[in-house]
């Protein structure tokens, strides 16, 4: 500690983050290597170089430096831009301001070493070991939320040694403490290490670390040592490996480029054969016009010619094909940007595109892996209903509702109570009239919520009251309790204090029978001011009903008809008791329970049956539901997925109770599957075990080894796939599995099991998992399902699996801004995803799909004339166009209505894509591009440049102007062909386009504007006298398009193109209409023929359900002990350190609830 130079010997990783990529120095020619290292680029820079060769250049170097430059440009313009935006990122986090003790001054978060000691004033910081806080016996709050997804907040403890020091900056600075400690490694709940201070060793746990990506709740301060830092630190450790993601369009696209490089080199390899042919028996007749160079023979000719057509044909790969990719996702990506309505006003939060290179992926989306923490919750519990005396209150009323009076849907109005929560809703009035008429039933429900807990209270202020709870759940309760007029005031180790309707009462707190995942309830003893002595109760429901009177048995009947349809509602719910005890037993208890509790053996054992002897023949009270509240839109959103075949796997840290509640909050589990299967085991066989017996009941005929489909694919074939086909199921099943369990479940032998079993069901919830684990169930889709997965989550524990996943989504919400700043997408709410996949998805994937299909229809109809051509030209490289036509085609011509395409083409609005999601399922199947569709247009390409060169040929072979004069000569020709060829690509163009908008109107009719134009002008008098050799075709455009036989040449060849495509459309939509077809069909009627908009969602109606597994405790142990002791009081304040009062841990505002200390050990007592 505090020594620099010792520490730096050991080379320890840095805390400085660098994610750009490039310098001010090193742009230049890393961009430019990373540029020529895609195959298309490097094709273009050979083709410069061979067109700078004049043995073989056909065609001017200029054709392709223009385009190559351009290409360049745009794409590095690009990155440079990403580039910047990265380094603004690394400065702003870099730069971040730390007080060091070292120096006694603030440093650069990037300058923070292994072996510091740190004062923390918000949450951006290393790994650190815990020297002392402003807390009592040096105890800090955080929440751990970002880390392992759970709500609930905890405690971490210094070393009373390092506690001593306090806020003593001097005692802190000449700390010279030694610690020896496991390496760097990812286990975010172990920690095993020493520390070392005047040659005493001190033992240190997971405890007495503060973890980076933690948040430190209601502490004005503390001081840690640096333990890991950087990449070290175990929430980096987690982080997952970064990768480049592509999308399976891109890799199809390499293939393609590819299989293209093969295909001009057989047709080069044609036409090299074509002209040795050619030169053997006519070649010799053309010598006294065209005489072969000095040493140049057939063989050498012949080698030249096929380097030439490699030049002419090049544009069978074009250098724009790539630049227009990143132009038309870099569109679509302004478009999620821009989308209003994926705008959240609450957080002034936009949707944003973080990356522009997935677009498309989002509309083929198979897997969906979410978090649940934040990301289908609000982490906010409230108090929704209860049941007291068998009747229920607080139910979902609607106006039609004529058991209620319709006033009862008004909100609850509390301004009576002076000490009331201002923020708690309730929309029952009928309950609040209960508990002031004195009901005595009503008002022991609340006053056992107001005694029976763990939750401490601090009130700053008279009236102010600031609930420190171990849980929300505790916390929405106690608070419940507070605003019907019994409000916790205040505890000591032996009295609890509460205001009853304005009176304040103190009970003697005699026994806390504490909660643990056992026991599954708590229970309280007081004695109240007339020596009454009660025992208070709540637990999960099963639990109580055992322990009830027999007297209890009709109330219980309607109870658990109230419970059942809160279960329905997706409620979190507890059951509540007391018993009335006896003087003389509760001596005798006591007495046993204070021997029970000095005992050195056996302890938990007799406590045990102490709390099972006293916790007998309770009196029901009633019931508690308490919601989880989901965020808003979650269920509908869930529903439209799972119309669109998406499979949805939820993936959390938090328990197994929790998840699967709100699993059947958010209706993916649903009380009409057959089955949902629960694994637990601990064991490996166990769980194989488990698995394959869910597996032979969904499935009993299903092989007992899965079918591998092994094959290749990638670049040249050297990516190996492994394919397991989907298992038909007659029904729904779901799997929930714990953390425990999936760590043998992912073992090499059994994984595949695993995933047969959970491919099988509707639904697959994953509890208690790990951020590793997150990411390791991704890769085990990916690896086996080839499907693109999209993985949505919220906080650091989701990074991962983010990463992992074919396209990450962020949610910028409550567990800070990790998730969001891996991800590739981000909005603020989970309802946004329906939105992003079903329109923009969507729109992004047919948008790039017809995009490709025509660039390649308008580039292989251009450049298969050459090929025709070479046959009538002795096979020579002579190119069937005009150079300048050859250098604008691409670049201008066609630009930007293909662009226009791909940015703004909708085959229906977003309306009809919501209310038919099934519309989706073509790209997850790739039906729109694939290797067959690339096949079809390779053969549809084939005839439209037959089409475009036979019929001006044999139409104007031997015909005569007007005056007699010839029409057919090379000029000519070219000026008719290219001529064609734009009339024939705008006409497809035209039939393409589904959505016509101003904009595509403009690029279409200017293309072949600003074709005309430019060709009239090159093709003028001037500009031939002015540069002869660039500009040959003098009059070339004025003397062929006067001639009506030119027009009706033109017209004819465009109509043979357009045709047989016209004719199959219509025929495939007549006879085998898909689904978009038969929307888009219903979409173009009149406003008076389309079906009425669909009803806006509606919850489904309660279900009556029988599972009520999921009690409101979302912690495992209580802190019973704590609060029955003195190590929760505040002995002393100390003053705030470096004077200063704007820390953002100091003005850090609690969150409704805040938590109290863990169980201390004995020893520190």
């Amino acid at each position: 500690a505090n020594d620099r130079a010792f520490n730096q010997t050991w080379q320890y990783a840095k805390n400085a983050i660098k994610t750009s990529k490039y310098n001010l120095f090193s742009f230049l020619p890393l961009n430019l290597f990373e540029q020529f290292s895609r195959l298309a680029n490097a094709y273009f820079l050979f083709l410069l170089i061979l067109e700078l060769i004049p043995q073989i250049s056909a065609v001017p170097w200029f054709t392709t430096a223009v385009p190559l430059i351009v290409v360049l440009s745009i794409s590095g313009v690009k990155d440079a831009n990403d580039d910047i935006n990265r380094h603004k990122q690394d400065k702003q986090v870099n730069n971040h301001k730390v007080k060091v003790l070292i120096h006694g001054e603030e440093e650069k978060w990037m300058n923070i070493q292994v072996g510091d000691i740190i004062k923390v004033e918000s949450n951006q910081f290393a790994d650190l070991l815990l020297l002392s806080s402003s807390e009592p016996l040096n105890l800090i709050y955080v929440e751990t939320a970002e880390l392992d997804g759970e709500t609930n907040l905890k405690v971490k403890q210094a070393l009373t040694v390092t506690g001593e020091m306090g806020d003593n900056i001097d005692d802190l600075s000449a700390f010279r403490g030694e610690v020896r400690c496991e390496p760097p490694n990812n286990h975010l709940d172990k920690f095993k290490g020493t520390l070392t201070v005047d040659e005493q060793q001190h033992g240190l746990d997971n405890d007495k670390i503060l973890l980076r990506g933690c948040t430190v709740r209601n502490t004005e301060w503390c001081f840690g040592l640096v333990i890991f830092a950087g990449l070290d630190t175990k929430l980096m450790q987690n982080s997952g490996r970064t990768t480049f993601k592509r999308t399976s369009i891109d890799q199809l696209m390499n293939l393609l480029v590819l299989c293209i490089f093969g295909f001009l080199a057989t047709i080069c390899a044609i036409m090299t054969v074509g002209h040795a042919i050619w030169e053997v028996n006519e070649g010799s007749t053309f010598t006294a016009f065209l005489p072969r160079q000095s040493g140049v023979d057939i063989p050498l000719s012949s080698f030249y010619t096929f380097w030439s057509y490699v030049i002419v044909l090049n544009t069978l790969v074009p250098s724009s094909l790539y630049v227009s990719v990143e132009m038309i996702r870099l569109g679509n990506s302004f478009f999620i940007d821009w989308d209003r309505k994926m705008y959240y006003p609450k957080k002034d939060t936009p949707a944003q595109a973080r990356t522009t290179t997935l677009n498309e992926e989002l509309g083929q989306i198979k897997y969906i892996f979410s978090d649940k923490t934040g990301t289908l919750t609000q982490n906010i519990m409230t108090f929704n209903k209860c049941s007291i005396n068998g009747r229920n209150y607080g139910r979902n009323l609607t106006p039609d509702d004529n058991e209620c009076p319709l006033q009862n849907m008004k909100r609850v109005d509390f301004t009576w109570n002076q000490l009331a929560d201002p923020k708690f809703v309730f929309h029952d009035y009928s309950l609040l009239e209960s508990v002031k008429e004195g009901n005595p039933e009503a008002q022991a429900f609340f006053r056992l919520l107001a005694l029976c807990h763990t939750v401490m209270s601090e009130e700053k202020k008279e009236g102010e009251l600031n609930y420190q709870a171990q849980s929300p759940d505790e916390g929405a309760l106690v608070t419940a309790a507070r605003n019907f007029g019994f409000v916790f005031r205040s505890r000591t180790p032996e009295t609890i204090t509460v205001m009853e309707m304005g009176r304040k009462v103190t009970y003697e707190l005699l026994a806390v029978l504490d909660f643990n995942n056992v026991r599954k309830r708590m229970s309280v003893i007081v004695r109240d001011p007339e020596g009454k002595m009660t025992l208070y109760c709540k637990g999960a429901d099963t639990i109580i009903y055992e322990r009830l009177h027999p007297s209890c048995s009709k109330l219980k009947d309607v109870t658990s008809t109230h419970l059942n349809e809160y279960a329905g509602d997706g409620l979190r719910t507890l059951a509540l008791a007391y018993k009335d005890l006896e003087e003389s037993y509760m001596e005798r208890w006591l007495q046993r329970h204070q021997e029970a509790t000095t005992a050195i053996e056996g302890r938990e054992d007799r406590l045990d049956v102490l709390y099972e002897d006293i916790e007998t023949h309770l009196m029901l009270l009633g019931a508690t539901a308490v919601e989880d509240k989901l965020q808003d839109g979650v269920p509908h959103t869930i529903e439209q997925l799972a119309k669109a075949d998406i499979k949805i796997w939820v993936l959390t840290g938090d328990k197994q109770e929790t998840a699967e509640n709100i699993g059947y909050s958010c209706n993916i589990l649903r009380e009409e599957m057959k089955e949902i299967f629960v694994v637990t085991a601990n064991t490996a066989d166990k769980v194989k075990e488990e698995l394959q017996n869910a597996r032979r009941k969904m499935c009993p005929g299903s092989a007992e080894k899965p079918k591998v489909i092994k094959a290749r694919a990638g670049l040249f074939w050297l990516q190996k796939t492994q394919t397991v086909q989907d298992e038909k199921v007659n029904g729904e099943y779901g799997l929930i599995i714990n953390g425990h369990s999936l760590a043998y479940a992912l073992q090499e032998d059994l994984e595949l099991e695993l995933l047969r079993t959970a491919c099988m069901c509707k639904t697959v919830i994953c509890c208690r998992v790990t951020p590793l684990q997150k990411a390791q169930v991704v890769e085990l889709v990916k690896k086996y399902k080839q499907a693109i997965t999209l993985a949505i989550g919220d906080g650091a524990n989701d990074v991962s699996m983010i990463k992992a996943a074919h396209v990450g989504v962020g949610i910028s919400g409550q567990e800070g801004m990790q998730a969001v700043l891996s991800s590739d997408f981000s909005f603020a709410q989970f309802r946004y995803l329906q939105r992003l996949l079903l329109a923009h998805g969507r729109w992004s994937y047919i948008r790039m799909c017809k995009f490709l299909q025509y660039f390649f229809y308008k580039n292989f109809s251009y450049t298969l004339l050459h090929f025709w051509y070479g046959f009538f030209c002795g096979f020579s490289a002579q190119t069937v166009y005009d150079s300048w036509f050859i250098t604008l085609y691409n670049m201008v011509y066609t630009a930007t209505s293909v662009l226009a395409l791909g940015l703004f083409d909708q085959d229906v609005n977003d309306r009809w894509s919501f209310r038919y999601p099934q519309l989706y399922s073509p790209g997850q199947l790739n039906m729109f591009f694939s290797k067959r569709t690339f096949v079809q247009c390779l053969i549809v390409t084939t005839y439209t440049s037959l089409v475009l060169f036979f019929i001006p040929w044999a139409a104007m072979q031997d015909s005569v102007r007007g005056d007699g004069k010839d029409v057919a000569d090379y000029q000519s020709f070219s000026m008719l062909t290219q001529t064609s060829l734009m009339l024939v690509v705008s006409a497809q163009m035209f039939l393409d386009t589904h959505y016509w908008t101003a904009i595509n109107q403009f690029f279409l009719l200017g293309s072949i504007a600003a074709y005309l134009a430019i060709t009239f002008t090159f093709y003028s008098n001037g500009l031939f006298f002015m540069f002869t050799s660039s500009f040959p075709f003098i009059g070339s455009a004025r003397n062929s398009l006067n001639q009506p036989n030119v027009w009706l040449t033109m017209f004819l060849t465009c109509l043979l193109c357009i045709l047989p495509t016209v004719a199959y459309r219509f025929l495939h939509m007549l006879l085998r209409p898909t689904i978009t077809d038969k929307v888009g069909n219903q979409n173009q009627k009149p406003f008076y023929c389309i079906d009425p908009a669909p009803a806006p969602y509606r919850p489904p109606p309660r279900r009556v359900s029988t599972r009520r597994s999921s009690y409101a405790f979302s912690h495992s142990q209580g802190y019973g002990d704590l609060v029955t002791s003195r190590k929760f009081l505040r002995l002393k304040r100390r003053p705030s350190l470096f004077g200063r009062k704007d820390s953002p841990l100091v003005e850090n505002q609690p969150q409704r609830y805040r938590t109290i200390t863990e169980e201390t050990k004995e020893s520190q007592t």
